[in-house]
């Protein structure tokens, strides 16, 4: 069985709303099942879109959740919030949301990206209590606070390394071109925002790994896949080495979107490029194993 861990739709009555200044708009259910069944992928996330940096339209819960309970056999959802929710302060108590969503289905949290410092009390109280209902968390990191989408940090991921050491029972799936780009050592703060290419020289991210067991890898995107393609030896040790923690993603956004891991997955396994039980790992039992289904 194939998972992936990071997709996004719409209800087909939103599908006119469209999700950015470029006009696309997120994918109906119906659209992007028919891409799963494409591209051979049994299951998939999916996640909302609820901050205020976000681009054009919202994903609620409810909405995700209805979304899913029309395809149990093939959609999976996560909750989302914001830690401004509620009272907007360090002592808001967000328990009562995240024990009602976990029993209504959902089996995490995310795409998590309110453009505030990855440490920020706002936040260290949220991700304390994600840590306590038992509900691994998908963020996005951005370069800046203003103009962008995406917890804040700088280059060297600091923010992100006091997050992992104050919740060390939450699980982290990390994602986003901030991340990925950090796998490679000697990074300009002009590289991180994009999709660095050519050798690695194991980085930040592969230390954070290294010394973090709740530090886990969402490979979806341009930039998940870029990590793991853009130097194919070293790409594939590094899949061997944190096979218990990676996970196959696409991060589906749009109607008829290209989708290179899947291809790219195929030939890992047909050239038997890493083993097959990474193979297994990274392209499902991993999802099985930590969401519980």
């Amino acid at each position: 069985m194939i998972i992936d861990i990071h997709t996004h739709c719409h209800l087909k009555r939103a599908s006119d709303i469209v999700r950015q200044s470029n006009k696309e708009t997120w994918p109906t259910p119906e659209q992007l099942i028919r891409m799963m069944d494409e591209n051979g992928i049994d299951k998939s996330v999916i996640l909302g879109c609820v901050s205020p940096e976000w681009r054009w339209t919202l994903v609620i819960p409810e909405e995700v959740l209805e979304i899913c309970s029309q395809y149990p056999e093939r959609l999976i959802p996560f909750c989302n919030f914001d830690p401004r929710y509620l009272t907007n302060d360090t002592t808001a108590d967000f328990m009562p949301l995240l024990e009602t969503y976990k029993r209504l289905g959902c089996k995490g949290i995310g795409e998590y990206f309110p453009n505030i410092p990855f440490d920020d009390p706002l936040n260290m109280n949220f991700f304390r209590q994600a840590e306590q209902a038992g509900l691994p968390l998908t963020f996005h990191i951005a370069p800046e606070i203003g103009g962008q989408y995406g917890v804040y940090d700088e280059l060297g991921l600091p923010r992100l390394e006091k997050v992992l050491q104050a919740c060390p029972d939450l699980v982290l799936l990390a994602h986003s071109q901030l991340f990925w780009a950090e796998i490679s050592a000697n990074l300009t703060s002009e590289q991180r925002n994009g999709y660095p290419q050519g050798k690695v020289d194991p980085g930040r991210v592969v230390n954070l790994m290294q010394k973090y067991p709740n530090l886990h890898g969402d490979l979806s995107a341009g930039s998940g896949f870029n990590a793991i393609s853009r130097d194919p030896e070293f790409g594939y040790r590094f899949m061997e080495e944190f096979q218990d923690r990676l996970y196959f993603g696409t991060d589906i956004t749009g109607n008829c979107q290209e989708t290179p891991i899947v291809g790219y997955f195929r030939k890992l396994k047909e050239e038997k490029l890493i083993s097959g039980e990474a193979y297994e790992k990274i392209t499902g039992s991993n999802a099985v194993k930590l969401l519980g289904i």
